[in-house]
């Protein structure tokens, strides 16, 4: 009998995953990821939230039938996930908490995991679906595409994905739902987590003071033209195509364009100023395709809730892309990462820099 390893949030979805891959005959192990020091006080957690999470995971698992582990990964995401995140925002990017935390935690010591336990497949509640050809794996959208998580899962490597698997890549989150409530899941109508799962209010500069213990020095704000127009209380306190917050009066809506990290200066312009024809991406990761011999047309979503636009991408160098859109597009921020997708096929991704 194959053997799987399921990754237990102790969300609905990874549940319902965990049933669909027993209710398939696999051998399965279930596992929660410890990711937060909880004595860490930089983080102010709720450490019941945390404990329930484990709590419903482990119901779960008992409910169905299959033994149940945790893995301490704090030290590992603290160094991948949160110290990146933080030298991000300080190099004056918008970081990507989700994609780093799929690559080097989730996948990677996933991956560790199974090899210990002597598993054959790794399982994850994604809304997302993995096809091979040409001997290549690749990320496509999910069914339900309200839902679809493939664009945080571009970074993954081919040896990540090939022990992959997606159960709720052909269902929808309603119909996970009710999986759950017709099993008696303890979880069945809990909320979805939120994304930077780490900073609980979404106060991202009041927790890099803590985690850092740094005062940002105050700057300028400055127009189109290098007229200083204002102050800014450090540039931790901004992203690209930010009007709220800035504290400028100047008879029109004005945005956060750029940031300069070493002259400390926020230029700020009007929405038409934000959109820009062409991004570099860099730590290029290519999925359905090796390479691009030849300039390829796609589509490219340069942030989750972005629809993705047409583009055209053409490799520079072993590591950078050229993307040039059909159409100008909206703030493209540093840190963020671009997609290339081919209809729903996942061609590759990289750091918007």
């Amino acid at each position: 009998m194959a053997k799987a390893l399921i990754a237990m949030s102790g969300g609905v979805d990874s549940s319902v995953t965990a049933y669909i891959m027993k209710e398939k005959g696999y051998d399965c192990i279930g596992v929660t990821f410890i990711m937060f020091d909880k004595t860490d006080e930089v983080f102010g957690f709720d450490t019941d939230a945390i404990n329930n999470d484990v709590n419903d995971a482990k119901a779960v698992c008992d409910k169905i039938g299959i033994p149940f582990i945790v893995e301490d990964v704090s030290a590992q995401f603290r160094k991948h996930v949160i110290d990146n995140f933080i030298k991000t925002y300080e190099k004056g990017g918008t970081p990507n908490p989700c994609v780093e935390c799929n690559k080097h935690i989730k996948f990677e010591i996933l991956n560790e995991v199974a090899e210990k336990y002597d598993c054959d497949t790794i399982v994850t509640g994604h809304y997302a679906k993995i096809n091979s050809e040409n001997g290549r794996y690749y990320i496509k959208k999910a069914d339900d595409i309200k839902k679809d998580q493939s664009y945080f899962l571009y970074s993954l490597s081919q040896e990540q994905l090939k022990k992959v698997q997606f159960p709720l890549s052909e269902i929808t989150k309603e119909t996970a739902r009710e999986i759950a409530e017709n099993n008696g899941f303890i979880n069945a109508r809990k909320k979805d987590s939120q994304d930077v799962c780490f900073i609980s209010n979404g106060d991202y500069s009041s927790f890099i003071r803590r985690a850092t213990g740094k005062q940002y020095p105050h700057g300028k704000f400055i127009d189109n033209d290098g007229n200083i127009v204002g102050k800014h209380n450090g540039m931790i306190n901004y992203t690209i195509g930010q009007r709220k917050g800035l504290g400028l009066a100047m008879g029109t809506p004005v945005y956060v364009k750029n940031k300069d990290i070493k002259s400390n200066t926020i230029t700020v312009s009007d929405n038409d100023g934000l959109f820009q024809s062409e991004i570099y991406v860099e730590d290029f990761n290519f999925m359905a395709i090796e390479s691009f011999s030849v300039p390829v047309k796609c589509t490219v979503k340069i942030r989750f809730n972005h629809i993705g636009a047409s583009a055209t991408a053409e490799q520079i160098d072993n590591n950078t892309i050229k993307i040039v859109f059909d159409s100008p597009q909206r703030a493209p921020a540093k840190g963020q990462s671009a997609v290339l997708y081919n209809n729903d096929i996942i061609l590759g991704g990289g750091i918007i820099k």
